[in-house]
């Protein structure tokens, strides 16, 4: 292969990256089946930058070119800017020659860029002759032709830091020069990335953003391009897009370290990726894990939460799927009668004894956990639809939770629950609430349950279940920002000792010895041996506080968690979770508690009436002025459950249905089919008083 940088390149050539195929293969740091998180690098990894070449002096400062262009515009000669723009853009040199700032950057967090000079380059830029901006794209196809081979030096870095910013590769006319500065950054070191990351979160969060959405906009367009013909073919630049991807990351990266992030992490999703062959990017990922493959698996924060929920569905209807057909082929080997309910997780209970009779069907029928649930309530007609199984959740849980029961500890200083930390001989009942989180996840319900999202944190450690029953879980690393989530009084308490800056021993008077209050008794557990004879000092306070919040969150509930968690893991065996943040793990068991009516009623569908009918009108009007727990009740009454799905109001496929009876008959509702039915009701008075009466007395009659 010829060497690039021998060649001699003009200015005025075509198209420079007619010879992509002699620029050097993208670097894929494909992770194998692992969460992507940032690189802590060790000493070894960061090694030293060789030495800068010599950077001509450039002496123009941000308000000398801001008074260059005021100059140009207003007489129309642009050949200072023109000579500016042609030089900086001319090699990585000049452009470190133009933006270095004086002095030396040792750190990684000092980019050693006028960033304010910077701005206002490419602020301008835009608004400058044609001639002056395809100038400066000849200067970077120039740039990167001559760059790419040889070791890194610290102003390269700094080039790349500059060139990415540009604001030119907005336009898919640019996205060939845009494609190779990308492949060309992803291809970097991973000392470098380190640098890189840490100089990506000192921009504004505007430039931030935009840069964010630019490569996300880049993305969606190299997909499905809006022309068949505005941009080379896929076949010959099967590279840009993992390019875009591996750079996008930096930018995750930089936003999680910054406290608070830079945006939210939802604004890194690419809803283009909804229309792909996602399930194929799973199997992608799932088969070839640590290779060269790519997948947007590897890089699940880019993922909406709507193709994760999508493919962890899928997931687990492969596997319903393969349950129910070897129950199948073990009947038809032994020519034994074919029942359809080994299709099917069938769980019967009665209302009387609901937790009691849940948990030995589950304790019983745990080898078939991954096929369809079914629920029949004892006593009553009805075919479970799905309704059923949602009113089953429902109640559950309320029975579960409630704070009689002990199991878990509703914190009202944080409005959510964690669990209690008595002592038992048998777990079993907290590995049921594990295994109906899991069977929620699997089977699309969403359940009202309120965990602080440390607690999905420690769900995910590790994300799938080790082999040894042994080993330990969800022993997450806990800090007094998660103390802060469920006990909010306490870690004030906790962080005042911390910055306290009197005598630590004589006026607190602790020692390493805590107290807890387990079933209406103080019990005493020291936080290292002989805990209750060292005295708590301002010398290793920080110390006590680290092991404080350890025992709450984690020692102290142990046992407690170990069971919930293997009875979720025991249902949701995916390497999808593998995908999700805690944040999402959350929506998917919870759905959103955000109702959005206005959505509902863009939603719905109608039969028997039109939306223009008056009974319609009437009803979108009083569910409008509901307050939100009526509307709760609403949504409860005609789904079976108060929350919203991942995929929003429009996932529910709600319908008003007419039914010709008297006016004085009250609503009534299939929740298997997210169905509400209204008798013809003609005035608004009416109607609500009917809505509201039936909403608030719904619970129990479950016939589909």
């Amino acid at each position: 292969m010829s060497s690039v940088t021998d060649r001699k390149v003009s200015p005025a050539s075509k198209n420079p990256f007619n010879e992509w195929r002699e620029l050097p293969p993208i670097c894929s740091d494909v992770r194998q089946k692992q969460r992507l998180t940032i690189d802590t690098l060790p000493p070894e990894v960061k090694a030293p930058f060789p030495s800068d070449p010599v950077i001509p002096l450039r002496t123009k400062t941000t308000k000398e070119f801001q008074e260059d262009m005021e100059r140009a515009v207003q007489s129309g000669d642009w050949r200072e800017v023109r000579e500016f723009y042609l030089t900086t853009f001319d090699s990585f040199i000049e452009i470190n020659a133009a933006f270095k700032a004086n002095g030396s950057f040792n750190t990684i967090d000092d980019s050693g860029v006028n960033a304010k000079f910077v701005n206002a380059v490419y602020d301008a830029l835009l608004s400058t002759p044609q001639d002056i901006q395809k100038s400066v794209l000849k200067g970077i196809i120039n740039s990167l032709l001559r760059e790419w081979k040889g070791p890194r030096t610290k102003d390269d870095l700094r080039a790349y830091f500059i060139l990415v910013q540009n604001p030119q590769y907005s336009s898919t006319s640019t996205y060939v020069i845009y494609a190779h500065l990308l492949r060309q950054i992803a291809a970097l070191s991973e000392a470098d990335h380190h640098f890189l990351v840490h100089w990506l979160k000192k921009l504004s969060a505007r430039r931030f953003r935009q840069l964010v959405e630019r490569l996300l906009q880049f993305i969606s367009t190299r997909l499905f391009p809006a022309e068949p013909d505005e941009l080379p073919p896929l076949a010959k630049c099967s590279w840009w897009i993992p390019s875009a991807t591996k750079v996008l990351s930096l930018f995750n990266a930089a936003n999680s370290i910054s406290s608070p992030p830079i945006m939210p992490f939802t604004d890194f999703y690419n809803i283009t990726l909804e229309h792909i062959d996602f399930m194929e990017e799973y199997r992608t990922w799932q088969n070839y894990g640590n290779s060269s493959r790519f997948s947007f698996c590897q890089f699940p924060f880019i993922l909406s939460t709507v193709v994760k929920k999508a493919i962890i569905q899928k997931d687990s209807e492969q596997q319903m799927i393969s349950q129910a057909r070897q129950s199948l082929v073990s009947k038809v080997s032994r020519r034994q009668r074919v029942d359809m309910n080994l299709l099917f997780l069938n769980i019967k209970v009665r209302r009387a004894q609901l937790l009691s009779d849940s948990l030995d069907e589950l304790m019983r029928k745990r080898c078939d956990l991954k096929k369809k649930l079914r629920v029949t309530f004892v006593g009553e007609a009805g075919l479970d639809m799905g309704g059923l199984t949602k009113e089953w959740f429902l109640l559950l849980v309320r029975q579960i939770f409630h704070t009689d029961y002990g199991m878990f500890t509703y914190m009202k200083d944080s409005r959510c629950h964690w669990f209690s930390s008595w002592k038992c001989d048998n777990y079993s009942e907290f590995q049921l609430v594990g295994t109906l989180m899991g069977l929620a996840v699997y089977n699309s319900i969403a359940l009202d349950i309120h965990f602080p999202l440390y607690c999905y944190r420690k769900l995910l450690t590790p994300p799938t279940a080790p082999c040894d029953q042994n080993a330990l879980v969800g022993m997450t690393t806990a800090s007094l920002d998660d103390l802060q989530q469920i006990m909010p009084e306490l870690a004030h308490g906790l962080g005042e000792l911390l910055s306290y800056e009197g005598n630590v021993e004589e006026d607190f008077y602790l020692t390493f010895q805590v107290f807890q209050e387990e079933m209406g008794m103080v019990k005493s557990y020291n936080l290292k041996p002989g805990g209750d004879k060292i005295p708590v000092t301002k010398q290793n306070r920080k110390e006590y506080v680290q092991l404080y919040v350890d025992f709450l969150l984690n020692k102290s509930i142990y046992k407690q968690f170990a069971a919930f968690y293997h009875g979720f893991h025991s249902v949701c065996a995916s390497d999808a979770l593998m995908l999700l943040r805690p944040e999402e793990v959350e929506m998917l068991v919870c759905g959103s508690p955000e109702l959005d009516m206005s959505a509902l009623q863009k939603a719905a569908q109608y039969e028997g009436y039109s939306k223009t009918d008056t009974t319609v009108r009437c009803f979108w009007d009083v569910v409008l002025a509901f307050p939100l727990e009526l509307q709760k009740k609403l949504l409860h009454f005609a789904t079976g459950s108060d929350r919203v799905p991942v995929g929003g109001m429009a996932d529910l496929n709600f319908k008003i249905s007419k039914i010709d009876v008297p006016t004085d008959w009250l609503p009534i509702s299939h929740t298997c089919f997210n169905q509400i039915c209204l008798p013809p009701y003609r005035t608004r008075k009416e109607l609500k008083q009917k809505l509201t009466i039936a909403i608030s007395n719904a619970e129990g009659f479950g016939l589909e």
